[in-house]
């Protein structure tokens, strides 16, 4: 496992000692702690990609309510883009 390309792999051979990798509960322990410790930069377009890419991944991760609540994060905030964007057409066209 040591030789593989995910980083949370290598968990198993320094803080994760002794853990069975096949196992799913320990991978996905592994993976939490990969995200958890993941050193992205700040205030950069690079980091809010990273960070919309967690939230994604979270959403996807989850289960009931709070899928739900990722959803209508998500749809909120699609609500207010196409919003802001039609109110500056109609500026820019003279209509507002």
């Amino acid at each position: 496992m040591a030789g593989s390309d995910h980083g949370w792999a290598r968990r198993f051979d320094d803080e994760l000692l002794g853990l069975d990798p096949e196992d799913p509960e320990a991978r996905a322990f592994a993976q939490h702690l990969d995200r958890m410790q993941r050193d992205r930069p700040a205030y950069t377009v690079e980091g809010y990609i990273d960070g919309v890419r967690d939230f994604a991944d979270s959403a996807n991760r989850a289960q009931g309510a709070r899928y739900w609540a990722a959803v209508l994060v998500v749809v909120l905030l699609l609500v207010g883009v196409v919003w802001v964007v039609g109110r500056a057409l109609m500026i820019v066209l003279g209509a507002g």
